[in-house]
């Protein structure tokens, strides 16, 4: 990445508040884009000059107009805002996301210094500036007279220190962000006060289409997912759309479906039902499409549910093309669609050998819900699907061309649909024989013909549609796929090693109780480590002390109930453990190292140096996992030695030529030196989210270098 070569000037108002979240954003992006310089910019609001009108009868763009207006202009090229002063919808020209560090959202009752809530008085004053806090004070302090209060917080809690008021309600996050958490007298749960969307975050707005924004908001945007639910019951959802639905924070469905599939969905899950049937719309196109955009600017995992399979007749083009435009990434999940369910689910087969080689599917429905024709003159240019055609698709081609159609009819073969190394060759009718011969695959195809072929899903997010291998145990994969989804990246789930447990551990964790300690160095470690003590059927309150490495390590073993009694605060891995640790350690003190086959005795020799009575043992052994053939990839993920060497002896290193390398923790590093290959990035933290979360952010940065250094030419 090359020295400083962009400057980024970020408007922000006035006051401390907003210098000081300003500052930290800046701060943040600093690190992210250490090439890029942001300067603060301080302007003005009508909310700033115009200290009179009560903030419940204010604009919507009360707080932000200034802003606004001086980012369309081009003085600013972004803002800072507190998210829920941001108007929804936003002004012309502009667009938005929300940053991931958010505050508690909850509000906040403020008594004068020296006063409890106890001595409240019925009568009282109370400060509010929205309508829903006075619904919630009227509520509670129904003899109180409910006053307009405005300035800022500093300036608010002036006058409530004054005697002006003797009850204030704010918002917690404001309090926190200025070191004035003392204030808060009483939190209000966000059941007898719902917070509005966007307290506690902070949102950027930039102008519309500006492409450097928008890539830099694949950071913090997660990939909206188009699952299927299917049809008819919760058993037609497909695996991969029951997985996304679990891990989202909204889904937002359609009604043409039993809600038995809703009913799995975590508690935690926002259900918005954004169905239509005919002639009854719930909720119009337009007004579904914008919820889809903003909930994904809010940096949420939104799920868009379709009956059916979201590409049948389902407005899927019409939703994606509105992400399209603002640049904002997404996936598409096939499913079961009606077709199937009435067709392959009845019997009524719509091929059959020596019976039928195909079928027409149409709606007679126009655009508008009027009926249109469905004649010959209207099928002719229906898309064409040819299975197994490949083989054989020079001849298709010329009876197509002999029947008038024209040879610039768009053209396109699938190969592997479905599969994480789908691969598409497009063409036309004059062009596609010859394309599919130099693509020379040699997996099952299917030729698509027509209109239809023009189009590709465009996806986008911080990895942009990059394949990347997946080299870790299966135990790793399902949550390393995830997130690489989350940015817009394609899972290549190849699990080089297969851990394999050792009997001989048992007997150790049997006896667990005799230990003081039990030092863990990897999130497999612990894993194994919980399968260990479930099948010795062992009492976790007879566990010892716990040293882990770290976060992934201390994150698996609170999944088994269990938690760490040492852990580095800085500097994971099996040095910082060590550090940590010898201050607990005296002679004799009795220590249970659980480890791989391949992560050596050193840990177990140091704790010996400094007295301690160690077995050392090994919890689980890595075998190697081979593969017919190496797969297509943009980058690799290695999260083990043993990967390392597994990967170089089934396909060797030359394989990692022009693909980005990513390691974690040393002993990985070190296995990939001494094959002579230098990884592109080693994560700070050794664990898959930090890992994955650092190649998205090299993917974005060396996008934005690549386009500011192509304005600078």
């Amino acid at each position: 990445m090359s020295e400083t070569s962009r400057i980024v000037k970020v408007g922000t108002r006035g006051s401390k508040l907003a210098r000081l979240q300003t500052s930290y954003i800046v701060g943040q992006m600093a690190r992210l884009l250490p090439e890029v310089r942001w300067e603060d910019v301080p302007v003005g609001s009508p909310g700033d000059r115009d200290r009179d009108m009560d903030l419940r009868e204010s604009p919507a763009d009360f707080f932000t107009r200034d802003l606004d207006q001086a980012v369309r202009d081009g003085t600013l090229d972004c803002a800072i805002h507190s998210a829920k002063d941001v108007p929804d919808p936003i002004g012309e020209g502009l667009d938005w996301f929300w940053f991931p560090w958010r505050e508690d959202p909850r509000d906040a009752l403020i008594r004068p210094r020296g006063r409890g809530m106890a001595d409240m008085p019925a009568d009282g004053r109370i400060g509010v500036s929205s309508a829903r806090r006075e619904a919630y004070c009227r509520a509670r302090f129904p003899r109180a007279s409910l006053l307009p209060v405005r300035g800022d917080i500093e300036d608010r809690l002036r006058q409530l220190d004054a005697g002006a008021f003797d009850l204030l309600v704010m918002a917690g996050a404001a309090l926190t962000r200025l070191g004035l958490t003392d204030r808060i007298g009483e939190w209000i749960s966000t059941d007898a006060l719902p917070a509005p969307d966007g307290q506690g975050a902070l949102a950027l707005t930039f102008r519309a289409g500006d492409r450097w924004f928008t890539d830099l908001r694949g950071l913090f945007v997660k990939a909206v997912t188009f699952a299927a639910a299917g049809v008819g019951s919760a058993g037609a959802c497909t695996l991969d759309s029951l997985a996304a639905l679990k891990r989202c924070d909204v889904v937002l469905h359609d009604t043409l479906f039993g809600h038995e599939l809703l009913d799995r969905l975590p508690p935690s899950v926002r259900r918005v039902d954004v169905g239509k049937r005919a002639g009854r719309h719930g909720r119009p196109q337009e007004e579904t499409t914008r919820l889809i955009a903003a909930t994904a600017r809010q940096g949420l995992r939104v799920v868009r549910l379709k009956g059916g399979d979201p590409g049948i007749f389902g407005r899927l083009a019409e939703e994606i093309a509105a992400l399209d435009e603002l640049n904002l990434p997404y996936r598409v999940l096939p499913g079961v669609s009606s077709l199937s369910s009435a067709t392959t689910g009845t019997g009524m087969l719509l091929t059959r050998r020596g019976v039928s080689r195909g079928f027409t599917v149409m709606t007679p429905r126009e655009a508008g819900g009027a009926v249109g024709s469905v004649g010959a003159e209207v099928r002719r240019d229906l898309p064409l699907v040819f299975f197994m055609a490949t083989s054989v698709a020079g001849e298709v081609v010329r009876q197509l061309l002999a029947d008038g159609n024209p040879a610039a009819t768009p053209a396109a073969v699938v190969y592997g649909a479905g599969g994480d190394q789908c691969r598409v060759v497009s063409g036309d009718l004059a062009t596609i024989v010859v394309r599919m011969a130099e693509a020379a695959s040699d997996m099952p195809g299917v030729l698509i013909v027509g209109e239809a072929a023009r189009h590709r899903y465009r996806g986008g997010g911080a990895l942009g549609g990059r394949r990347v291998l997946l080299t870790g145990s299966e135990a790793l994969q399902d949550r390393a796929a995830g997130l690489l989804a989350d940015y817009g990246g394609i899972a290549v789930c190849r699990p080089l090693i297969r851990m394999r447990a050792t009997p001989a551990a048992l007997g150790r964790v049997r006896d667990i109780a005799s230990y003081e300690w039990v030092v863990l160095t990897s999130p497999s470690a612990a894993r194994h480590f919980g399968e260990a003590l479930a099948q010795a059927q062992v009492d976790l309150r007879r566990v010892p002390g716990l040293a882990s490495c770290g976060g992934g390590t201390s994150r698996e073993l609170r999944r088994l109930g269990l938690g760490a009694d040492v852990e580095p605060a800085a500097g994971f891995g099996a040095e910082g453990l060590l550090a940590a640790l010898r201050s607990k350690v005296v002679a004799g003190t009795r220590i249970l190292r659980l480890r791989s086959d391949r992560a050596g005795s050193g840990m177990a020799d140091a704790l010996r140096a400094c007295g301690a009575v160690v077995d050392d043992c090994v919890l689980y052994r890595n075998e190697p996992v081979r593969y017919p053939t190496c797969p297509d990839f943009d980058a690799v993920f290695f999260a083990s030695a043993s990967a390392v060497d597994s990967f170089a002896s089934a396909w060797g290193s030359a394989s990692l030529a022009d693909r980005v390398v990513l390691a974690i923790g040393k002993p990985t590093l070190e296995a990939l030196r001494a094959l002579g290959v230098e990884p592109d990035l080693v994560s700070s933290e050794a664990t898959v989210e930090a890992c994955l979360e650092a190649l998205a952010e090299y993917c974005v940065r060396k996008e934005l270098c690549e386009q500011h250094a192509g304005d600078l030419s």
